[in-house]
């Protein structure tokens, strides 16, 4: 059985991903986790004006 049979795509690229990351040496390790975190914002738009954007997702001090 493939892959294709139990896992989506995304799940798989995710596994592989994760995978790869700990593959890596400490350094290059902790670069690549810091550039796997997300963010998430969200703004509405009526009539051509946008709302207030709001976080789903904010970013954390880190990340600065």
């Amino acid at each position: 059985m493939s892959w294709r049979g139990v896992l989506s795509f995304n799940k798989y690229v995710q596994v592989a991903a994760r995978a790869t990351r700990q593959a890596l040496k400490e350094e290059q390790r902790v670069a690549s986790e810091r550039r796997a975190v997300i963010t998430l914002k969200v703004q509405k738009w009526e009539n051509g004006k946008a709302s207030t954007a709001e976080w789903i997702v904010p970013p954390t001090a880190e990340q600065h």
